[in-house]
Parts: C-alpha cells; structure tokens; sequence
C-alpha cells in the first residue's frame, strides 16, 4: 500500500539541492566512493518496519524509471 507520493519541477529539485542542476533525474554527481562510504546496504527497506524506499537514488539508479519499485515490491513479504 503506497501511503504518499510527491513530485517536483525541475526548478524545485534545484532549489532544494544543487546537485540536482537543470532537475537531473540521475540524482546529480556520482562518485565510486559513494559505493563504499555508505552506513549500511539496505537497497529498499529502512529500520522503520514496512517502510520502503524507491527514488532515482536506489538502484538500478536514474533512468531506468520503474525498476526500483518494482525490485522494491518483491521485497515485500
């Protein structure tokens, strides 16, 4: 069950973060060490019981839209 959903223009995702230049979809610059200095590997769950996350930011990653919800959904017990 989704429970909340939002969106943005462009214009708000920079505002909000510089990374995100021209509303990147790819969520902004990506680095190697970003895939070591990371707390833990959780790819869609979070400590909150059934709390789920699915962005451009999990993988497979921007523009491949729709696979983190769906690998997310399997997840899903």
């Amino acid at each position: 069950r989704i429970l909340a959903r939002s969106r943005m223009p462009p214009a708000e995702l920079e505002r909000r973060n510089a990374n995100l230049v021209g509303g990147d979809i790819n969520g902004g610059a990506q680095d190697i060490r970003q895939l070591f200095f990371r707390p833990t590997l959780r790819l869609y769950s979070t400590p909150a019981k059934n709390l789920y996350i699915c962005s451009s930011s999990t993988p497979p990653g921007g523009g491949v839209h729709g696979m983190c919800g769906h690998h997310a959904a399997r997840r899903i017990k």
